[in-house]
């Protein structure tokens, strides 16, 4: 086994371990989080129903142009600020926070302080 698969199946083995225990309710929505080598995905989901209830990452369209131009930490951390407004508008103070198997740790971290920064409590 590679190093890059023995990566990979340790982070999708701590994915399920959390998943096992985080659940999204109407009253608290779950963070989701993906990173890839180049961008950052994040949505709050509703596990009851499956749905996604609002998303965000460097690749939308109201963060394409600015997160270009900025290292991947700093627009980690835009893509949270962008979510918490998001999830404001829609009523949302309250969530879990799934890291997704990722270490909280630089990108995870930034997003995660720039939901925060909205004022979004978990």
């Amino acid at each position: 086994m590679t190093v890059v698969n023995k990566k990979m199946t340790s982070r999708q083995k701590r994915q399920v371990r959390v998943r096992k225990k985080i659940k999204g309710t109407p009253e608290r929505l779950r963070l989701n989080v993906f990173r890839s080598n180049k961008h950052i995905y994040a949505q709050l989901i509703e596990d009851l129903e499956g749905k996604v209830v609002a998303s965000s990452s460097t690749m939308a369209q109201a963060l394409k142009g600015a997160a270009s131009k900025l290292n991947k930490t700093d627009a980690a951390t835009k893509v949270g600020e962008e979510l918490g407004k998001i999830a404001k508008e829609k009523g949302v103070d309250k969530i879990v926070f799934d890291r997704g198997g990722y270490l909280y740790h630089g990108r995870v971290k930034a997003l995660a302080d720039g939901v925060r920064s909205v004022g979004i409590n978990f």
